[in-house]
């Protein structure tokens, strides 16, 4: 199971994954890495560099590309 089956929060937009209409998300999420925490929708850190990009809530600890 993927990350983003498992999750309860949309990693673009913050809504319920549940929610209809995350076919615009769905294409960002291919580009941009994640701004919302999955498991508890909170707003992350987000730090893009060169090669890559880190993502950090509060609550959940930090995601890497």
């Amino acid at each position: 199971m993927s990350v983003v089956e498992a999750a309860s929060y949309c990693d673009q937009c913050g809504a319920p994954a549940t929610d209809a209409g995350h076919e615009r998300c769905a294409a960002r999420r291919e580009l941009e890495p994640p701004r919302f925490c999955a498991e508890c929708g909170r707003r992350m850190v987000v730090q893009v560099t060169p090669i890559g990009w880190t993502a950090r809530c509060s609550r959940h600890g930090e995601l890497t590309s």
